[in-house]
């Protein structure tokens, strides 16, 4: 106690917001920092959850540079990811934009872009797969007989099935986006449109000059947010094809997909847990990216 009335204001208040926050920070050390660091210590080892561990060195990052489905399932994690962020993007940004300017059940509409990113990625899942079905069963088929075109194979297709499986996951990521550019949108001074618009400005100048530009951060924020989201896509893959989860052919088959097939399946948590490293650092690579762009802001 003496200890503590011989302290300043300032340093008063530095033992309270340690008090406060020490158990927050344990918690999260916790179920977050130990288990990551676990995880990297697992990836240099065997085990199959039951035995006990051995260690292998590299043995399972070298296995994992040698494993064609690696790649495979690699190039498919970037295929969600380089075609859903920039397609999710332009479609957001066009839809608020167009919002923004609406005023007519304005907030009944901005509800219902929301919603679906509200839902149940379970639920969603399983209405889009049966979306998908052949006749007479799948609404995209039946819609497709009734104007005489031939039904087309969307789940069973190595060509079509990861297309038809990131259309829903970009659906539901839509409403959110579209959220934050409004709020972008709104945050930018009506004086720069008022300038524009007594200089007698056309609307696609406005948009390249003034508009754009001002949201370049808001464009960062959503860019490497979807960017985490299709890099660890998950749920709309193993539902949609559970029957043959990252089928056909491993088309659809995403890392983390990966990762817990060849942990709860194949029993093997050192190869997983590789696996899961190279997440990881592919996650930091993109976090870093964005701290980067952040900064020259």
């Amino acid at each position: 106690m003496t200890f503590y009335r011989n302290l300043t204001i300032k340093q008063k208040q530095i033992v309270w917001a340690w008090t406060f926050l020490a158990l927050p920070v344990l918690f999260y050390g916790l179920i977050r920092f130990y288990p990551t660091a676990t995880a990297f210590l697992i990836s240099f080892q065997e085990w199959n959850l039951l035995g006990s561990r051995s260690w292998t060195g590299l043995d399972n990052y070298v296995k994992l540079w040698n494993d064609p489905v690696f790649w495979k399932v690699f190039k498919n994690t970037f295929a969600y990811l380089l075609i859903g962020t920039p397609v999710s993007l332009i479609l957001s940004f066009i839809i608020a934009y167009h919002l923004d300017k609406l005023r007519f059940m304005h907030g009944f509409l901005r509800m219902l872009y929301f919603l679906p990113f509200m839902t149940s990625a379970v639920a969603m899942a399983w209405v889009w797969r049966w979306f998908y079905q052949d006749v007479p069963i799948g609404l995209f088929n039946n819609l497709l007989a009734s104007v005489g075109i031939a039904q087309i194979s969307f789940l069973n297709s190595t060509t079509n099935a990861l297309p038809a499986v990131l259309a829903p996951a970009i659906w539901a990521g839509l409403g959110f986006q579209v959220i934050i550019f409004m709020a972008g949108l709104r945050a930018i001074p009506t004086s720069y449109y008022e300038a524009a618009k007594i200089d007698g400005v056309g609307w696609w100048t406005v948009l390249t000059q003034i508009t754009l530009p001002l949201l370049k951060p808001t464009m960062v924020f959503i860019v490497v947010f979807s960017s985490i989201g299709f890099l660890r896509i998950f749920d709309h893959v193993f539902n949609m094809t559970t029957n043959n989860p990252g089928g056909p052919l491993n088309s659809t088959k995403p890392l983390v997909l990966m990762i817990y097939d060849t942990a709860f399946n194949g029993f093997n948590m050192g190869y997983a847990s590789a696996q899961t490293v190279v997440l990881f650092m592919i996650l930091l690579i993109v976090s870093l990216l964005q701290l980067r762009l952040l900064r020259s802001e």
